[in-house]
């Protein structure tokens, strides 16, 4: 859903989802190229209507937030990137990042086992 956005909203909403909520003032401050306030009003209003961004009333003016929790729009992201870049197969997602860490630590190795005991006890206890 978000990779449909235009780069400027998208960029708008990662923005949020990095900073957490923000003012208008807030994210032309933080955006790397200049925009005026009402530029960035009519793009969080578009996102507004879309459904990606609320607005709530605060001291400071309007803040502005991502709809979706975090790990969904996480979760909805990688999935576009597995079905791109790796023919549907986590499994071959899940190598090509292992591929990419320098040297796992024994910590993110320990996660990555206990992850996969936890698929395999899920999917015996499916059968």
């Amino acid at each position: 859903m978000l990779s449909q956005l235009p780069p400027r909203e998208r960029q708008i909403v990662d923005l949020l989802y990095e900073g957490g909520s923000r003012t208008v003032s807030d994210i032309c401050d933080a955006l790397p190229d200049r925009l005026t306030g009402s530029a960035v009003r009519a793009m969080l209003k578009r996102l507004e209507d879309k459904g990606f961004v609320r607005r709530e009333e605060s001291d400071r003016g309007f803040l502005f937030s991502p709809t979706l929790p975090d790990s969904q729009a996480r979760r909805t992201a990688l999935s576009q990137v597995v079905r791109t870049f790796f023919n549907g197969s986590p499994v071959s997602a899940a190598s090509a990042l292992l591929g990419m860490a320098q040297q796992p630590d024994a910590r993110e190795l320990d996660e990555l086992e206990a992850m996969i005991a936890r698929a395999r006890q899920a999917r015996a206890s499916g059968e």
